[in-house]
C-alpha cells in the first residue's frame, strides 16, 4: 500500500487532469469537504517534509519528483522563520527534507542513493528512531518542523469501534514489530493540525475463503480505539475523530466490502450500538471489487502493475500474476472452471521460460503434471 500511496502522490503532481478525472469517476463527494480541509488535490505548491522510521524507496521516489522539497532547520529560530516565510532558504546549507531511521528498498533504491551528488543526499539525515518517533526532547523544535503533519500507517483489521490491529493475531502469533505506528498515531492527536490516518484493505481471501478486515470485535489491538482519527479503504474514507460509537460504527461500515455489511449491522445491533431501525446509506451499497475494477480499466495509466519498479525479471512478475490468480480459484465456487480451463492448459512451448523458473519443465509423476497444467492456465488467464 506504500508504494500506492506514492504512486497516487506522483499522479496527483504529475497528471493532475487524469487524477481528478480518477477521484470523479469512484464518487468521493461524500467526503469533498474532508479532502479540501486535510489535504486537497492541487499539485503541492510547497512540497512536503518526510519523517519516517523506515525511509523507504517511495519516498526518494517523492523526493526525485520535487514533491518531498520541503525543508526542516535544526534550530528554533531558523525554523521559525522558514514557518514565517522570512528565510532565506537558497542561503541556507543545513535544511533536510527528509529525517529517516534506516533505509529498506529494493536495489534500485541503492543504486539511486550512490548516484545522487552530495549536495542532494545531505538533505537526508539520517538519526536516532527517538527523534523520528517521539515529541520529547527538542519538543519545540518538532513542532516547528511537524506542522499539519499527516501521519500514514496500515493495519490489517479494524474493529468497528475504531481499534486498529497491524502487529499480531488473536491467537498471539506477532506478524511484526510494532515499530514507531503507535507513536506516530499518539502524535497525530498531540500535534496542532495533525491527523493520523490508518490506510487498510477492506476484505482479505485466504484458502479460497473470502472475511471482511472490517469486523466487530478482535482479541488484540495495536492502535485503541481512544486513538481513532482517520481510516481508509479501497471503498472511501472515514472520519473518526470525536464520535459517537454510532457514528464511528456508520463511518467504517461505509467503507466496508458490501458482502459483509449487513451481518456487521447485525453485531453491531446485537450489541445495542445500532438502532433496530438502521440501513445503510444506498451510495455505499455497492461496495464490490467489480466496480473498483471497472473504474481501473477506464484509467489503466494510473494503475501500474509496479508503479515504482521492481526487483522481478518480467518472466517472475508473469508468475506472480499467474500464482495470484490460481490462488484467487481455489475456492469451491470455482474450482469446476479452473479444472475444465486446465484441461485446455496451452502447450509448454508457450511458456518455456516460466517452467524453467519453476522447475516444471519435465514434471515427475501426476502431481507435478497437474501444477505444470494448472501453472500453463495460470499463465495463459493473465497474459499481458
Amino acid at each position: 500500500m506504500g508504494d500506492a500511496l506514492t504512486a497516487a502522490l506522483l499522479a496527483r503532481q504529475a497528471d493532475n487532469g487524469g487524477y481528478r478525472a480518477l477521484l470523479a469517476d469512484v464518487n468521493l463527494s461524500q467526503w469533498a469537504q474532508l479532502i479540501d480541509r486535510e489535504g486537497g488535490v492541487e499539485p503541492f505548491a510547497k512540497g512536503l517534509y518526510g519523517c519516517s522510521e523506515m525511509f523507504v524507496n517511495g519516498l526518494l521516489v517523492l523526493a526525485d519528483a520535487g514533491i518531498v522539497r520541503r525543508k526542516v532547520y535544526p534550530d528554533v529560530p531558523t525554523q521559525q522563520q522558514a514557518n514565517d516565510g522570512t528565510l532565506d532558504e537558497a542561503a541556507q546549507t543545513d535544511g533536510i527534507s527528509v529525517h529517516g531511521g534506516f533505509f529498506l528498498g529494493p536495489s534500485s533504491f541503492y543504486e539511486r542513493l550512490r548516484e545522487l551528488p552530495q549536495s542532494k543526499r545531505i538533505e537526508f539525515n539520517m538519526t536516532r528512531i527517538s527523534y523520528i518517533n517521539e515529541l520529547y526532547g527538542q519538543e519545540e523544535l518538532k513542532r516547528l518542523q511537524r506542522l499539519d503533519a499527516r501521519f500514514i500507517n496500515t493495519v490489517f483489521t479494524m474493529t468497528l469501534l475504531g481499534a486498529g490491529v497491524a502487529d499480531q493475531l488473536e491467537n498471539g502469533r506477532v506478524l511484526s514489530g510494532v515499530g514507531g505506528q503507535y507513536n506516530f498515531v499518539a502524535q497525530g492527536h498531540a500535534l496542532e493540525g495533525a491527523r493520523s490516518i490508518l490506510l487498510l484493505r477492506s476484505w482479505r481471501e485466504a484458502g479460497g475463503e473470502v472475511s471482511s478486515n472490517i469486523v466487530w470485535e478482535y482479541g488484540h489491538c495495536t492502535i485503541p480505539r481512544h486513538l481513532r482519527d482517520i481510516v481508509i479503504t479501497e471503498y472511501g474514507i472515514a472520519d473518526l475523530r470525536g464520535k459517537t460509537d454510532a457514528a464511528v460504527i456508520e463511518s467504517l461500515l461505509n467503507i466496508s466490502d458490501s458482502r459483509f455489511q449487513s451481518g456487521l449491522i447485525e453485531q453491531a445491533q446485537s450489541a445495542g450500538k445500532l438502532p433496530k431501525n438502521f440501513r445503510i446509506d444506498p451510495r455505499f451499497a455497492d461496495n464490490r471489487p467489480e466496480r473498483l475494477q471497472a473504474i481501473q480499466a477506464r484509467h489503466p495509466q494510473l494503475f501500474p502493475e509496479y508503479p515504482l519498479g521492481c526487483d522481478f525479471t518480467v518472466v517472475e512478475r508473469d508468475l506472480l500474476r499467474a500464482l495470484n490468480w490460481l490462488k484467487s480459484k481455489f475456492k469451491l465456487t470455482e474450482i469446476l472452471e479452473l479444472g475444465k480451463a486446465a484441461l485446455d492448459a496451452p502447450e509448454p512451448s508457450a511458456f518455456p521460460e516460466h517452467l524453467e523458473r519453476m522447475q516444471l519443465t519435465n514434471p515427475e509423476g501426476l502431481k507435478e503434471d497437474l501444477f505444470q497444467r494448472l501453472l500453463l492456465t495460470g499463465l495463459k488467464a493473465t497474459a499481458q
